[in-house]
């Protein structure tokens, strides 16, 4: 695969459910702990080189269960979006808050692969960014939904990388 070429200034990494009741799920191939070391080690890169970082939270209406607060703390130029479906474009202000910082890359991480990451790339997708997946940055709660996800649906969507490819 040839090296991506990213401007850094119209880029966004998207960390997608990275809550300690999520991360605490069993996943595979990657721990929820192995998923969110990577995403931090992202976050620390993107920033460096200018570009935005942002976390989506879900919540659901009426119940918000214990660990439902972000696994780290996002920093002050961060951007903090709550989603209530799947995907982030569907129910949050992601699509604004990239749209006034004139983002036109995301790159999803996240869990789960064929739920909150794939949906918010769908919708990343739909709206008309061009997106890329870090697939060991990102896990499933089985394996052959992780696989189909990453060899399957998110080629069609945009580009997927690995974390030490990435950086």
């Amino acid at each position: 695969m040839a090296p991506l070429n990213l401007d850094m200034s119209r880029t966004a990494l998207v960390l997608v459910d990275l809550m300690p009741r999520i991360i605490a799920q069993p996943t595979v191939p990657h721990t929820g702990e192995q998923v969110l070391e990577r995403c931090l080690r992202l976050a620390d890169a993107f920033r460096s080189r200018g570009a935005l970082v942002v976390w989506v939270r879900a919540e659901r209406p009426g119940t918000q269960p214990d660990g439902s607060e972000l696994a780290a703390e996002p920093r002050a130029e961060d951007v903090v979006v709550v989603k209530r479906t799947w995907g982030a474009f569907g129910s949050s202000t992601i699509d604004e808050e990239l749209r006034k910082r004139e983002i036109t890359t995301v790159v999803l991480a996240g869990i789960a692969t064929n739920f909150g990451v794939e949906s918010t790339g769908r919708g990343a997708d739909d709206h008309g960014y061009d997106t890329v997946f870090v697939t060991d940055a990102m896990t499933g709660l089985e394996a052959h939904a992780h696989e189909f996800a990453v060899e399957y649906v998110l080629p069609k969507l945009g580009e997927v990388i690995t974390t030490d490819a990435l950086l």
